[in-house]
């Protein structure tokens, strides 16, 4: 297989790394394609029994092209997937993410957390941009996420363009009407975490969605950073449930 510095219209990517390319094997290995191996990867013999029929190709040379890191010796290459959300769990909602290191961490933030289905609404970062699927370190492969054009078409989809479906919604805002510790929490799985782009937000429209909440913080900030802001909501709601 003729393996190209990434681009987003390519049909496959890969992994940087050992961790998430173990993590590819295990969750997906019906995707992969093939491992390219570094000539100083001491742990080949558990990476070849592991990769089963998997072709294992050694290539110094492509790691290099593949990678600005130094420390990679290991890359999976495997063929992009599409998933469907699951309607009757509970979702995270990122809005216009901009930052690809960012929507990795949150990816492996809700896998942590016990989220596993994730909406991201366009324009966005990448999600299989190696940097993400780095960032994710392989929890990528564990969780489902899907793209929308915009947010109506998936309140659209799996909230009847309001909650009549029973799905609560809660969008994170700085000026939310609630503070996330008095948020009236969900009494099943059927709700979503909504977060805006690391700069701007959520627009003001997300006020009249659902319910509003807001992280108190002090005066000496003016915003958390998405990832925490993110880990905090996730943390906050699983530990509700």
């Amino acid at each position: 297989m003729d393996i190209k510095i990434y681009k987003k219209e390519a049909d496959y990517s890969y992994t940087l790394g050992a961790f998430p390319t173990f993590e590819l094997i295990d969750a997906m290995p019906e995707c992969v394609e093939e491992i390219i191996v570094h000539s100083s990867f001491t742990d080949r013999d558990r990476l070849e029994e592991k990769a089963g029929r998997i072709p294992v190709v050694e290539n110094n040379k492509l790691i290099s092209k593949l990678s600005d890191k130094e420390n990679v010796y290991v890359i999976g290459v495997f063929k992009k997937f599409s998933c469907e959300l699951d309607p009757e769990r509970r979702h995270i909602v990122l809005v216009n993410p901009g930052n690809m290191g960012n929507l990795g961490t949150i990816i492996r933030t809700a896998c942590g957390f016990g989220y596993y289905d994730l909406a991201v609404i366009e324009p966005a970062a990448d999600v299989f941009n190696p940097k993400t699927v780095r960032a994710s370190m392989g929890s990528l492969f564990r969780i489902r996420h899907e793209k929308f054009a915009d947010f109506g078409e998936y309140a659209k989809r799996f909230c009847g363009g309001a909650e009549s479906a029973g799905r609560r919604l809660y969008p994170f805002m700085l000026d939310g009407s609630c503070s996330l510790r008095d948020a009236d929490m969900p009494g099943d799985d059927r709700f979503s975490l909504i977060f805006g782009n690391e700069a701007t937000g959520l627009p003001a429209e997300f006020s009249g969605y659902g319910q509003p909440v807001r992280i108190e913080q002090t005066e000496f900030v003016d915003s958390l950073n998405l990832t925490i802001a993110a880990g905090i909501g996730m943390y906050v709601f699983a530990r509700e449930k």
